[in-house]
């Protein structure tokens, strides 16, 4: 099982970015994916999810309405489109799969997810 993600880069404020994750060794079209990211010197967290089938999504609060996560099973591609960035998006992002297949729920907490992207920093300069 493993994810790869790509996609960071330097970018100015109110710019855009997409990162994608590329899956292999597991049946991508029946598990929910997360992004996940990082800033220096905080903790890991939640910042959108989509479920196995496309069809549900959630988001953080702090990127709600700026950012759009979204998958093509066909490609076991999971995508994160981040448009209007700020500084404070700056961080590692890391694409995630979570641990239960075919559930409906869409999940949030680290916890939930059992494989991880090496992730791809995203910096946004002022």
């Amino acid at each position: 099982v493993q994810l790869q993600a790509c996609g960071g880069g330097l970018v100015q404020a109110g710019g855009s970015l997409r990162l994608s994750c590329a899956a292999s060794g597991f049946t991508f079209s029946s598990y929910g994916m997360g992004w996940f990211r990082q800033a220096p010197g905080k903790e890991r967290e939640f910042v959108a999810a989509i479920a196995w089938h496309g069809g549900r999504t959630l988001y953080a609060d702090s990127v709600k309405g700026r950012f759009t996560i979204s998958r093509d099973n066909a490609k076991n591609t999971v995508y994160l489109q981040m448009n209007s960035l700020k500084p404070e998006d700056t961080a590692v992002y890391y694409c995630a799969k979570d641990r239960s297949r075919g559930i409906w729920l869409i999940r949030t907490q680290l916890s939930e997810y059992d494989t991880w992207g090496q992730g791809t920093l995203v910096t946004v300069s002022s």
